[in-house]
């Protein structure tokens, strides 16, 4: 069976758009692949981070991936800083990826013109490394990414084939991106030309959030001129953005979803059927959220899955040592 993997940051509320764009399809991937999914609480710390909200938003994130579906006993669920595979493989691949392929990444671009240009971390600067690490531990087939961070996918594409090169030896699996075809860029409420972020309050949906306050969002959202409901991302950005989400949730396509709305000619309906779905699906994670953090399921998935992933993390760490020529692996 092929392996899969995937992680998300704990470094801030989690939105609808992760939900769509990554937590709905985890559970579809268990299904098909030997699953891994982890919490990369080592690259959240490559911006400043309070050290009390980290960790208990790093809880809050286990128990939103169990509430989503995930299951311990098909996924290897666990934390980054719980397997030192991944700090000890990234101090190696380092040497394999160069400065001017790391200054090229679109997110390092982005986030270092917000910094002061005399404090950028060395961190932000190396994620796509880690990231890297993260990947080629697990000799993950397949990585399922928002278009963000497709980019990275293809930097680990290009440093397999240079590390294998090199040593004339399959030593990593190349992986293969994948990209939700529906839904994989939900952006914001406010302003539906940006991306749904962690930090936009109120253009952000929160999965944790007052149903009462996601249904003022959904109605308060952003439109655009005319009465027609069609995906127009260019002249009608914010109906086709609350189209993406009617259709990711409803698990159809856009074109069926268009279809559905052909005769509704006023926006407040239209939002409210939208409105509707959306609740239904946070309502029903945030039930099944309430009784596992309110339990020690957390810590114990944890736990095991720290060994599971260790299990599999230490050969091909030992793999690469003995293959670069560390004494004595």
């Amino acid at each position: 069976m092929k392996r899969s993997l995937s992680g998300i940051k704990p470094t801030g509320k989690l939105t609808l758009g992760n939900y769509i764009g990554a937590l709905k399809n985890f559970p579809k991937f268990q299904e098909e692949y030997e699953n891994f999914i982890f919490v990369a609480d080592l690259h959240a710390l490559t911006l400043p981070i309070d050290p009390d909200y980290l960790k208990n938003n790093t809880r809050d994130l286990v128990a939103l991936y169990l509430a989503c579906g995930l299951d311990p006993n098909k996924t290897t669920i666990f934390l980054q800083s719980d397997v030192s595979e991944h700090s000890e493989l990234n101090s190696i691949l380092q040497n394999y990826l160069y400065m001017g392929e790391l200054s090229r990444m679109t997110q390092f671009k982005d986030k270092s013109k917000k910094l002061n240009q005399n404090a950028i971390g060395l961190g932000l600067f190396a994620y796509p490394v880690l990231m890297c690490a993260d990947i080629l531990l697990y000799n993950a087939d397949v990585v399922p990414v928002g278009e963000d961070q497709k980019q990275h996918v293809e930097l680990c594409r290009n440093l397999v084939h240079r590390f294998n090169t090199r040593y004339n030896k399959e030593i990593f699996v190349m992986p293969e991106p994948i990209v939700p075809q529906v839904g994989a860029r939900i952006m914001s409420l406010s302003d539906p030309t940006k991306k749904m972020s962690k930090s936009d309050e109120k253009g952000d949906i929160f999965l944790l959030e007052n149903l009462k306050s996601i249904e003022k969002k959904i109605m308060r959202a952003t439109t655009d001129l005319g009465s027609d409901i069609k995906y127009d991302k260019e002249n009608k950005p914010g109906i086709s953005n609350l189209l993406m989400i009617y259709a990711s949730l409803k698990d159809i396509s856009v074109e069926e979803a268009e279809e559905h709305f052909k005769d509704c000619h006023r926006y407040g309906d239209f939002k409210k059927e939208v409105a509707s779905v959306v609740i239904d699906t946070i309502s029903k994670i945030q039930n099944k959220y309430n009784g596992i953090i309110s339990s020690n399921l957390v810590d114990e998935v944890l736990k095991e899955g720290a060994k599971k992933a260790k299990a599999v993390a230490s050969i091909t760490l030992k793999n690469v040592q003995k293959t670069v020529g560390i004494y004595g692996k």
